[in-house]
């Protein structure tokens, strides 16, 4: 085993650039596709919650009460856009379309969001906005701990990497 399969620890990466968190506070790369939460333009009490499908690029975009977007309407929305925006400046431009499946002469956000768009991809369903949500709220849960290097209860159901003598 090489000394990264033995670490205790993952490797984290760093953001490319700092985030606008207040603008898009939640981004992911899971379940094959590029979720998250996104701020609404207009009322500050209000989020929508978006996500692009790789290789289909299938997209969503839904209030947190499950109410449509009225922007998504056959084309990716401001929301969408943001969310591919501010994955890239989480993940990388290379990891996002990598991930999404895109093939790209330039791999900036802009350009994966052009070139998924030139494909006229569907409206889907927002049947995983629930679960998306769900994981912002435990993701916000976990800012509010105090930062230790003890083990976080939540996340003892890991198994061990070493055997107790």
């Amino acid at each position: 085993m090489s000394d990264w399969e033995r670490a205790s620890t993952a490797r984290v990466l760093k953001p490319a650039r700092p985030r606008k968190l207040s603008k898009v506070p939640f981004v992911e790369l899971a379940d094959g596709r590029v979720q998250g939460v996104v701020s609404s333009g207009s009322d500050i009490g209000r989020v929508y919650v978006s996500s692009v499908a790789a290789s289909t690029y299938e997209f969503a975009c839904s209030t947190n009460n499950n109410r449509p977007c009225g922007g998504a309407r056959g084309m990716f929305c401001n929301h969408i856009l943001a969310l591919i925006t501010e994955a890239v400046l989480q993940y990388g431009a290379e990891r996002v379309a990598r991930y999404l499946r895109v093939e790209v002469s330039e791999a900036t956000a802009q350009e994966i969001a052009s070139t998924m768009s030139a494909t006229r991809p569907s409206q889907g369903d927002n049947s995983a906005a629930a679960s998306v949500f769900s994981q912002f709220l435990r993701h916000l849960a976990y800012l509010e701990f105090e930062p230790t290097t003890a083990p976080v209860p939540e996340l003892q159901w890991f198994p061990p990497t070493r055997a107790v003598v």
